[in-house]
């Protein structure tokens, strides 16, 4: 879905397609707001399924699209940085609301913050120029190719299409035509997302098994970690990455997450998961910084599809990760484990970062020339 909502927002304006999903995760929030039986718990998940199917990235890309439109190349990172810090800082005002706020409560705020959202952005959101006017003047995808590898994507007949609807062909000539740097980040993406995902559910239940870790001590942990996040892309990456690039961010990040689940695979005291989490000052500048690499290597009629493609190869890891270290940490955990060593599942993670690593170093960032 992320890639096809992208690729609209690149023909019909970025808040045409913005207005969409933030509309929708409105519904999910009202239904408990009303009535919290089970029925109604029932209808919830479905309609959370569903919408987050739209939601729950479509907000992101289309997002991160807006911001490539109005920053420039030198002050993007800055920028995407910050759209991070914004989002991670809700997340901690939002922890903290829990604590005082009853049940019924939750839901009846999580309702009017998402309303005030979708009317703050009708009123002072100002839509991105529309690209459908000018796209038989310039191409569509980046990077010109062979000829023979280009020539079906490049067809008069493919650009109506393109500009009635988006289709699979469109999102496959895109993903043929683009760049070595767009590649070796996708693969970072993947690597990232599946290190992320084994440090929820698997590594939540590694230190629920290990140390007794009950819902308190997550959330304490959770909150350490994005008070840290936001602090660091809200104040850190706009300071560091007109400096020293997003490529060197990007592999510090990497190589910080490394160390975070490298340190908590042996940690044997209860305090360390703790103090590991001070680490996301490093490993949350690795998801800014990669959506910055990606919006420099794309022209401007195709940072929605670029952002879209990013953010469903991410979530494809992030439905992989459970199934592979799930399994592997009830192993180390249990009687039958192979070789004491409790903690493996959780280095099995952070292997995947460091493997991350090797693509990153790779990444050069070149600007997107388009071709008139």
């Amino acid at each position: 879905m992320m890639p096809i909502i992208g690729n609209l927002s690149d023909v019909c304006g970025r808040k045409a397609l913005l207005t969409v999903p933030v509309t929708l995760s409105i519904i999910p929030p009202v239904i408990l707001a009303y009535k919290r039986t089970k029925k109604f718990y029932c209808v919830y998940y479905v309609l959370r399924t569903l919408t987050g199917m739209i939601c729950d990235g479509g907000i992101q890309c289309v997002a991160l699209a807006y911001v490539a439109d109005h920053m420039s190349r030198t002050n993007r990172a800055s920028a995407i940085g910050i759209l991070a810090g914004v989002g991670s800082a809700a997340f901690v005002c939002g922890t903290f609301a829990d604590h005082f706020l009853s049940t019924s409560q939750i839901f009846l705020v999580a309702t009017i913050a998402s309303t005030v959202a979708a009317i703050y952005m009708q009123i002072f959101l100002e839509d991105t120029t529309c690209f459908k006017d000018s796209i038989e003047q310039q191409p569509i995808l980046i990077d010109e190719m062979e000829e023979d590898t280009a020539s079906d994507c490049e067809t008069r007949k493919d650009i109506k299409m393109f500009k009635k609807v988006p289709s699979l062909k469109d999102i496959i000539c895109f993903l043929k035509k683009s760049t070595v740097a767009f590649s070796l980040a996708a693969s970072v993406a993947f690597l990232n997302s599946l290190a992320e995902g084994g440090e929820q559910a698997p590594f939540q239940y590694f230190l629920k098994a290990r140390f007794h870790f009950k819902k308190d001590n997550f959330a304490d942990v959770m909150l350490i970690a994005n008070i840290c996040s936001a602090t660091s892309q809200l104040l850190l990456m706009p300071l560091l990455a007109p400096f020293i690039g997003e490529e060197v961010l990007l592999c510090l990040g990497l190589t910080a997450g490394f160390t975070n689940l490298l340190i908590d695979s042996v940690a044997r005291k209860i305090w360390i998961p703790y103090t590991a989490a001070l680490l996301p000052i490093f490993t949350s500048l690795v998801k800014p910084s990669l959506q910055s690499i990606v919006s420099k290597q794309i022209g401007p009629r195709e940072q929605g599809i670029a952002q879209g493609c990013i953010s469903s190869i991410s979530s494809i890891a992030n439905i992989l990760s459970p199934f592979i270290y799930t399994p592997l940490t009830a192993l180390f955990l249990s009687e039958k484990a192979p070789f004491p060593y409790p903690g493996f599942s959780i280095m099995c993670v952070a292997l995947a970062w460091l493997i991350a690593v090797i693509p990153s170093v790779m990444i050069k960032v070149i600007p997107h020339v388009s071709r008139r």
